[in-house]
């Protein structure tokens, strides 16, 4: 009894293979498959190795963030006092903080004091935003407290002032100079309120990394800010830090629940939304232009096909004669461009992850070889080319790969399939 072979049988693969092979280069096939080889290798190495490099600065950019700014901050709205004062702010803060601190994948809970003031050395002024926040909590802030880039010893914060690189260089301040707080709403007198001065020892100089903190932000302690601003017993803010920030959103009814009252939630994507949002939409440009780039090398494998079916018609129609079936022949075909482009995703996959765990070793190694004109740090202003693999952009690349070569490869694998094996051995 005659069976009808299943499909991808043995035989098909075999002779997929041996067309593969390309001993003879016979009108140009062999020469086509290795362009096609190479050019998905490159595009997919270009596509992983982008991706990386995006990813790399994204990360880079929401560090910096992260490390010198809450997760989320919690305000109050306005409410009118036992004096009947219309005011802001949390008066009962240290439990309102215990309460945050108990949700869960809340790691750090601070009652804060924000207000912006002048400061002034040497004869030059600045505007700051001060910060009143206690030592503990300053120093768990990664890229201001310990382990950051900064000059000064936090453990004398209790008793001075901590201030920006920045404000540092402007001012022309080192650790150790006095620095003048100049605050509008001051001390209070019968003949109205006027501005409040007091100068600060400089103890801690720290550099976040992130222009708008460095030349613009001042620490005080949480006490003396409260008496500098005339907040006496309150807490203008709640800073708190996640486990999970990227997915701030999740924690939003939590911390709601736990602060109580009428309070207001500021996010850190808050902040930096139409930046994210810029990003999002770079990403999706780069993504679809080197797609183009993928798709441009996957067409190389349709030239290659093409000539191999026209350079096999004779094999085609002597297999047809013995009873292949045109869905065979299509297979056979199909698995010849498919391999080629699983063999060069494969590849490129590879070469674009070694590329982005060993960027900083394969850019020190070019720029020795240039005898250090290839990457001159001082004129991009970029030290380091961030660079962070993701598997989401690495399965990206793969599955957009294999489906355009798969698919691209189906048209002259049909075309194979119908080829009448009567006029392919007439014309050879």
């Amino acid at each position: 009894m005659h069976m009808t072979p299943p499909p991808f049988a043995r035989f098909e693969w075999m002779i997929a293979w041996r067309y593969l092979r390309a001993k003879r280069v016979e009108g140009g096939v062999s020469v086509m498959t290795w362009i096609s080889l190479i050019g998905i290798i490159l595009a997919v190495f270009a596509l992983i190795a982008t991706l990386a490099v995006r990813a790399g600065f994204r990360a880079e950019f929401v560090d910096t963030i992260l490390g010198a700014n809450a997760h989320v901050s919690i305000y109050t709205s306005r409410y009118v006092d036992s004096q009947g004062q219309i005011t802001r702010g949390f008066s009962n803060a240290v439990q309102v903080a215990d309460n945050l601190r108990a949700v869960a994948g809340v790691l750090r809970a601070a009652p804060g004091i924000k207000d912006q003031a002048m400061v002034t050395a040497n004869g030059r002024n600045l505007g700051a935003q001060v910060f009143g926040m206690s030592q503990e909590n300053l120093a768990s802030l990664p890229r201001i407290g310990q382990g950051a880039d900064a000059k000064g010893d936090l453990a004398q914060f209790a008793s001075g002032i901590a201030i920006g690189q920045g404000i540092a260089q402007e001012l022309g301040l080192l650790v150790g100079d006095k620095l003048r707080l100049i605050a509008p709403d001051g001390v209070k007198t019968a003949f109205g309120t006027s501005p409040r001065v007091k100068s600060y020892p400089v103890v801690y100089i720290f550099s976040a990394g992130r222009y708008d903190i460095d030349h613009t932000r001042v620490y005080l302690p949480f006490t003396e800010a409260q008496s500098f601003f005339n907040r006496e017993g309150i807490a203008d803010e709640i800073e708190v830090m996640v486990s999970l920030p990227d997915q701030i959103d999740q924690y939003a009814d939590a911390l709601q629940a736990a602060a109580g009252g009428d309070v207001l939630l500021w996010t850190w994507k808050d902040g930096a939304s139409s930046f994210l949002r810029a990003l999002k939409m770079e990403d999706n440009v780069m993504f679809i232009i080197l797609s183009i780039l993928v798709l441009i090398a996957t067409m190389n494998i349709v030239s290659g096909l093409i000539m191999l079916v026209k350079n096999k018609g004779r094999d085609i129609g002597i297999l047809r004669t013995m009873g292949l079936s045109e869905g065979a022949v299509m297979r056979i075909f199909f698995i010849c461009g498919a391999a080629t482009g699983l063999i060069g995703t494969v590849l490129g996959v590879l070469l674009g992850c070694f590329f982005a765990l060993y960027i900083d070793p394969i850019f020190a190694l070019v720029d020795y070889l240039s005898g250090g004109e290839a990457w001159d740090a001082s004129v991009r202003g970029i030290y380091a080319l961030p660079a962070k693999l993701l598997w989401q952009d690495v399965a990206s690349a793969v599955g957009l790969s294999l489906g355009l070569s798969f698919v691209v490869t189906l048209f002259p694998a049909r075309r194979a399939a119908r080829l009448n094996p009567v006029e392919a051995l007439r014309y050879e």
